[in-house]
């Protein structure tokens, strides 16, 4: 049984240094495990920066496994951003993109994905042993991946009233959504105003989107995917008393543990960057920190004055 108050010491669940970086936090509550899915970024000793997606698990939220790289080296691809994990059929599917920054070293000045930056799939009977990773073909079967655009930042979901009905969110003009019943064959169906590194839940026959504008984490609410409202304040948890997230808080994974007994909670996971801001430090000292709420709208961590 898990005490989040009285065992927590520090927000911080994998801490980053000048030469890496732990962002973009997926969890998996699954058989008493979490499963925290992550971009692992590292400096190497000639400054070149490589990003993966890793795994790490923990029973109680304060030990961790070492990260375990899923995916492979190189700066061409950069698998990273994972949104979650799903259950579909007799397999679990894990959603990521790719990143590419051929030739990019610490030294230069911070770069983003470039235009081939897509979304994947990656398949597994166990949550232990990964496929590669396959594109999604998120705008359709007729529209050449190489003209779909720049794309980053999926994530997965059953439609809340048409059971087999899938939808995945991703960062493009906005947040985009595309449906599927097969994982495999997917219909574009729109977009609207958002930040990046969505999360989505549903709560009272509701979906809440969670985004994250240039700092801090936001909300929005829909009944239908089509009609959305911003909803509550700006989420920025203890960000005036952290350096290490005092550069931004971001990319918040929000899973609903209500019913876990020793949790009865909703977890955040995001991570934080500092203490400069992310123009300087994106590819280190970035670190996963945690925080929980009862109702989506009051949020505690460790320490919390």
């Amino acid at each position: 049984m898990i005490d989040l108050p009285g065992k927590l010491q520090s927000p911080i669940l994998l801490h980053g240094d000048d030469v890496t970086a732990y962002r973009d936090p997926a969890v998996l509550y699954h058989d008493g495990v979490f499963h925290l899915f992550y971009s692992l970024i590292e400096v190497e000793d000639d400054g070149s920066v490589f990003s993966y997606t890793a795994l790490s698990t923990s029973r109680d939220l304060l030990a961790w496994t070492p990260p375990r790289k899923l995916t492979p080296r190189d700066q061409a691809l950069n698998y990273s951003s994972p949104g979650n994990v799903i259950r579909f059929g007799d397999e679990w599917f894990l959603c990521l993109q790719t990143y590419p920054r051929p030739g990019y070293k610490l030294k230069d000045a911070p770069r983003f994905g470039d235009e081939n930056s897509r979304v994947f799939l990656m398949r597994s009977p166990n949550l232990v042993d990964w496929s590669e990773p396959q594109v999604m073909h998120v705008k359709g079967p007729d529209i050449p991946v190489e003209q779909a655009g720049r794309m980053i930042d999926p994530y997965l979901l059953e439609d809340k009233d048409q059971s087999g009905l899938w939808w995945c969110f991703y960062k493009q003009n906005g947040v985009s959504m595309s449906c599927s019943r097969d994982l495999k064959t997917w219909a574009y169906a729109g977009h609207v105003p958002s930040g990046e590194n969505v999360c989505v839940l549903v709560e009272n026959n509701e979906y809440v989107l969670f985004h994250s504008p240039h700092n801090g984490i936001g909300m929005k609410r829909s009944p239908d995917l089509v009609h959305w409202r911003d909803c509550g304040q700006l989420i920025t948890l203890g960000q005036k008393d952290w350096p290490w997230a005092s550069g931004r808080i971001t990319a918040a994974a929000v899973t609903d543990l209500r019913h876990v007994a020793g949790i009865g909670k909703y977890l955040m996971f995001f991570h934080g960057s500092g203490p400069q801001d992310e123009s300087k430090t994106f590819d280190n000292n970035a670190s996963i920190g945690i925080a929980w709420s009862d109702d989506l709208g009051e949020w505690s961590w460790p320490g919390r004055r």
